[in-house]
């Protein structure tokens, strides 16, 4: 049985001060190295944190990469866009 998360709403505000996770998402086109440096550059991660990251990635399909207010979390969101990244804010 699959338990469902609840989200509030998005004019709640608890919804604007509940901290949120960037989440990395696996994809077939990007190397290792690209993503780690995007990590490193963008999410201002250590060399260790984003390799990490790539691999978790790479095995489980998703890992997040930062948590924090979403206001932080947009512009981390959008420049991994940017670079053909797969990425969610939840």
């Amino acid at each position: 049985m699959v338990k469902q998360k609840s989200y509030p709403k998005e004019n709640n505000e608890e919804s604007v001060l509940s901290p949120k996770e960037l989440i990395l998402h696996n994809d077939d086109f990007n190397t290792f190295d690209f993503v780690i440096q995007s990590l490193i550059e963008i999410c201002k991660h250590e060399p260790e944190q984003a390799e990490q990251c790539a691999f978790i990635v790479h095995y489980k399909g998703k890992c997040t990469v930062k948590t924090g207010p979403f206001d932080e979390l947009e512009p981390m969101n959008k420049a991994l866009i940017n670079r053909n990244l797969t990425t969610t804010i939840e």
